[in-house]
């Protein structure tokens, strides 16, 4: 059954890049893929370790992390199973642990971000209206009194602004820092404002703070009637575990794991818990605001 299962694969593999070569073909189906007519920006590991807050960590680092999660992984698996199959399941699924922290870590910056925003761009219309101060001061006032995690952002774009006292390339720079739509979209508005003036920059951000709030309303509903889902989540891993140390110490349990067909059925039950604990995770995660004016 193993060396069926591995000929299978190696056909699969000669498939895949026979196709790719000769053919042209990307990704993993039966057939050419299909484009989307819509374009969606990739997200590439800098931005994305920057949206985390770990813009200090090298991606070989990352790189390093993921591999010496993924041999522990695979000694794990062989120590339980006893078996390279299940082994190289568990390693899989053990390297991907990084990338989830990483995840979870961006999206809970990035939900303080939202949070902070609405009451950062009210702060910039009263500064900017009743105040009657400039917009680029506005600016650098209120991102010095804002979250942690945004001030080195508006400190990078404050050094800009005093070097050259270029605003769009200032905003540049806050743009690329934070990497979040929000501030895309407040740093084009006072962008336009600055550049073209008029009276009806109260008004533009007064908009944008109360779409900002709506936004953010609406996500900590949907995070609120997710929290029992995301609770019983967890039993997709624990159950199938404990379930599997109290097969290996009753009886014959470890030596049936170590036959062929006891392999073959562990890397089967492996595959489906890892697959619904992705798929539940996926079905969950709340859709993100695309970045119009990435720069």
């Amino acid at each position: 059954m193993i060396a069926l299962l591995l000929s299978l694969i190696a056909a699969l593999g000669v498939f895949w890049l026979f196709t790719s070569v000769a053919l042209g073909w990307r990704g993993f189906g039966f057939g050419p893929a299909v484009q989307s007519t819509r374009s969606r920006p990739k997200l590439d590991i800098d931005t994305w370790l920057r949206q985390a807050g770990l813009e200090d960590v090298d991606r070989r680092e990352f790189s390093a992390v993921v591999i010496m999660l993924f041999l522990l992984g695979v000694a794990a698996g062989y120590a339980v199973f006893g078996g390279p199959l299940p082994a190289l399941a568990l390693g899989g699924f053990a390297a991907s642990f990084p990338v989830a922290s990483y995840r979870h870590r961006r999206q809970a910056r990035q939900q303080r971000a939202q949070e902070a925003w609405p009451r950062m761009i009210e702060e910039m219309r009263v500064q900017t209206g009743s105040m009657g101060r400039s917009i680029p001061h506005a600016l650098f006032d209120v991102g010095r009194r804002g979250p942690e995690e945004l001030r080195p952002a508006f400190e990078a774009a404050h050094r800009e602004w005093l070097l050259r006292t270029d605003f769009p390339q200032t905003m540049a720079v806050m743009k690329e820092r934070l990497a979040d739509p929000t501030a895309d979209m407040a740093a084009e508005t006072l962008l336009i404002a600055h550049e073209l003036g008029g009276s009806d920059l109260d008004r533009r951000l007064e908009a944008l703070a109360d779409d900002r709030l709506q936004d953010i309303q609406g996500r900590k509903d949907s995070r609120a009637r997710q929290a029992g889902a995301r609770f019983a989540r967890i039993f997709v891993l624990a159950v199938p575990f404990g379930m599997a140390l109290a097969g290996m110490s009753i009886g014959n349990g470890r030596a049936a794991y170590q036959s062929a067909g006891g392999q073959i059925g562990v890397l089967v039950a492996l595959t489906m818990v890892i697959g619904c604990w992705f798929w539940a995770g996926r079905v969950m995660r709340l859709p993100e605001t695309e970045r119009v004016f990435r720069g």
